[in-house]
């Protein structure tokens, strides 16, 4: 357990926004205390992207101090969905769906957790099997009213949008998951400070010790404005390819270089301020590319998806006098952009899509509907010769 003062500052502040309560976690880990650290996931995706490993990182770092890191895998609560940062009520999962979801999550969140030493509960062990008694102590633990203080239930609201009761409940259940496990610590993004704060209200209602709450910012994704998520096709999943992680990286915006730097690599901060020195956002991107791919694929996939991309972009490679294509400036469907480049018929640019016929900035993409962000100047490769330069 974490003793030396650097290492519990470190644990508490490199890419964490918020932490409650400070000083008594501080305390706790001071005296190294072994800690129950509790990580809800709720499985409406089969996939995982840098977004998700914010978290799972800072999670890995509490691991290797000692800690216990308990998984809460929300097999229940998932049909029923998060209403955290929704404009409208999500879609419940069904248990099926839930059950395809999980085949490869634990195995991606292996790659940075050591999952075997992780303790991994679903919530409907429990949900599944206690009756109406214990839901009406757990109904009681809270109001209505507070409840409905959370701004994005306001935001509805006053939309004249619709929250199910459902939904009013979900807060209740996550809260309720850390009474189960008896969880000293929960972790989760900005969205989620609602939740992980009815946690600690739900553990006093049941006679437990607070849990105390740390919450981590939120990772926009390539279009660098909206969250990271695989619906908006804004993410670099933790599965993909290295030449396609290292591409994706080094299409994002130069204004989110240092975040993904402080979030999502190794690299200290002293280090970091010496690659800030390096006034090309471009060698700062190769760089941060370098270390996010190292991370997931080793080293040497690394310096080849480095190498792949300089051949194909710094040694001109691509021709000098390429046509330009017009877009419409933000969202294009992959299948969309093919067909603007002169494709014949939709089935045909379909087949070549998924054949991996077609790449932005020196990344493939192989989904038809995948959305990509379209700002002006990127570069396209359709098939294996035809390039085009983006002009909205």
């Amino acid at each position: 357990m974490a003793k030396d003062p650097g290492r519990i500052d470190q644990l508490l502040s490199k890419g964490v926004e918020e932490v409650i309560d400070e000083a008594h976690l501080r305390a706790a880990l001071a005296a190294q205390k072994k800690l129950r650290i509790k990580f809800g996931i709720d499985p409406t995706s089969p996939d995982l992207h840098l977004g998700h490993a914010v978290a799972l990182r800072k999670l890995r770092d509490f691991q290797d101090a000692g800690h216990t890191i308990v998984l809460i895998v929300g097999d229940f609560t998932g049909r029923i969905g998060d209403p955290s940062g929704r404009t409208e009520a999500r879609k419940p999962l069904e248990p099926k769906q839930i059950k395809e979801n999980m085949k490869h999550y634990l195995e991606q969140a292996g790659k940075i957790l050591n999952v075997k030493k992780a303790e991994v509960a679903f919530n409907s062990q429990w949900f599944d099997n206690e009756g109406i008694e214990e839901f009406v102590k757990l109904a009681s633990a809270t109001s209505f009213q507070q409840i409905l203080r959370r701004a994005d239930f306001k935001k509805r609201i006053d939309e004249g949008l619709d929250i199910t009761f459902l939904e009013l409940l979900y807060p209740l259940f996550q809260g309720y998951d850390s009474v189960k496990i008896k969880a000293d610590l929960e972790v989760g993004g900005t969205d989620q400070k609602f939740n992980l704060l009815m946690g600690r209200r739900i553990q006093r209602h049941f006679g437990q010790p607070e849990q105390d709450i740390m919450t981590f910012p939120l990772l926009e994704g390539l279009d660098g404005v909206k969250k990271m998520s695989k619906s908006v096709g804004n993410y670099i999943g933790l599965d993909d390819k290295p030449e396609d992680m290292f591409g994706k990286i080094m299409s994002l915006p130069d204004a989110l270089i240092k975040k993904y730097f402080v979030l999502c690599t190794d690299v200290d901060e002293s280090e970091l301020k010496e690659i800030q020195k390096e006034e090309n956002p471009k060698i700062q991107k190769e760089r941060l590319g370098f270390e996010i791919v190292k991370l997931y694929h080793g080293e040497a996939a690394a310096r080849e998806a480095k190498e792949n991309f300089e051949k194909l972009f710094s040694k001109k490679e691509i021709p000098a006098d390429i046509p330009e294509l017009k877009l419409k400036k933000g969202e294009n469907a992959v299948i969309d952009i093919v067909v603007a480049t002169g494709i014949k018929s939709r089935s045909e640019a379909r087949r070549l899509i998924e054949q991996g016929g077609f790449d932005v900035d020196g990344r493939n993409e192989k989904d038809p509907q995948a959305a990509i962000s379209v700002k002006g100047g990127e570069t396209l490769k359709i098939g294996k010769k035809k390039f085009f330069r983006v002009k909205v």
